[in-house]
């Protein structure tokens, strides 16, 4: 995704409405976000669903690693032995049932 540009990618509601159909075009074409203003404020930001799905996975990836982190720093990790250990167990007994 490119720096929003303020010649391009801002558009009045209005203008939006008139235009909506050219404007999505455009979106999925460049990927570029599109700024939605009302009554001269920032309102809304569109997106291509190809840039929406690549910010919803740096969002979980992100998540994931400072999930990983705070568990690191409050102890809760285990040795891979010791999880191979518990795995080995948990799915023995399931099986010898």
């Amino acid at each position: 995704m490119r720096w929003v540009r303020v010649s391009e990618d801002i558009m009045s509601v209005s203008d939006f409405k008139a235009q909506a159909a050219e404007c999505l075009r455009r979106i999925v074409e460049t990927d570029q976000p599109l700024v939605i203003t009302q009554n001269g404020k920032a309102a809304g930001v569109l997106l291509s669903p190809r840039e929406f799905d690549r910010l919803s996975e740096q969002t979980r990836f992100v998540t994931a690693v400072e999930t990983g982190i705070a568990d690191s720093n409050a102890g809760r990790l285990r040795d891979h032995d010791e999880v191979v250990q518990r795995m080995r167990a948990r799915f023995q007994s399931k099986t010898s049932r």
